[in-house]
């Protein structure tokens, strides 16, 4: 079950068939449907998304790697719920789950996602970790995203990208608002096309459907989650 936000009871209402559609267009898009494997280490992004805490820890126990990587400080959007930061909650709940102590690292200073990879690559240099493959545990929106910036930030290791396994479906109803659901797949999608330019991620191709599915929803202002001029 995800645990990002609290659930509210609340049914499509907000977004019309055709919306619903385009998002889980890009919703799928935005997996990447890489088979999960053992790797050196994981590293559990930061966010709102307790579920990433709770997948790093089912995957430990199933013996995917033997150290994991909580990085992630506080945004606007994650204060109210990880007062103390996004990593320190998502260490104490991954410690609730039976995930030893010497298993985890905290990274606790990463404000976006860039920063989420090279800090814990710092970190794990720190440590005096040895990494040859990383599996990157995120939002189910955000993989394709992460692995686009690990792949420019940390050319020389092989990635896994991997996330709560949730239908769109179900997410939508485990946030309970649609449009702020379709804002950040919005967003999200904003970014895989712009952060190329700007040195941040590697080119991902965008199928034509999923980018004409983008360009609906942002005509019909699924907008809030867009990277603004002075970001």
């Amino acid at each position: 079950m995800n645990q990002g936000v609290p659930v509210q009871n609340h049914e499509r209402l907000t977004i019309t068939a055709e919306q619903w559609n385009d998002a889980e267009l890009i919703w799928a898009y935005h997996q990447m449907g890489h088979e999960v494997r053992p790797c050196s280490v994981a590293i559990g992004l930061g966010s709102h998304d307790l579920g990433v805490a709770t997948t790093g820890a089912e995957l430990y126990h199933a013996g995917l790697f033997p150290l994991i990587v909580f990085s992630g400080g506080n945004s606007p959007t994650t204060a109210a719920r990880f007062p103390r930061g996004e990593a320190v909650h998502f260490r104490a709940h991954a410690l609730e789950l039976g995930v030893p102590d010497d298993a985890i690292l905290l990274e606790p200073n990463a404000r976006n996602t860039g920063e989420n990879i090279t800090l814990s690559r710092e970190a794990l240099f720190n440590a005096h970790v040895a990494v040859d493959s990383a599996l990157l545990i995120s939002k189910p929106y955000m993989e394709r995203r992460s692995y686009a910036t690990c792949r420019k930030l940390w050319p020389d290791i092989d990635v896994v990208c991997t996330s709560e396994a949730l239908e769109f479906d179900d997410y939508m109803k485990s946030i309970g608002d649609e449009k702020l659901v379709v804002d950040m797949l919005v967003g999200d999608l904003q970014r895989i096309i712009e952060y190329p330019r700007l040195g941040f991620a590697v080119e991902q191709e965008v199928p034509a459907d999923v980018h004409d599915a983008y360009e609906r929803l942002l005509r019909s202002g699924f907008d809030s989650r867009l990277l603004r001029a002075s970001q």
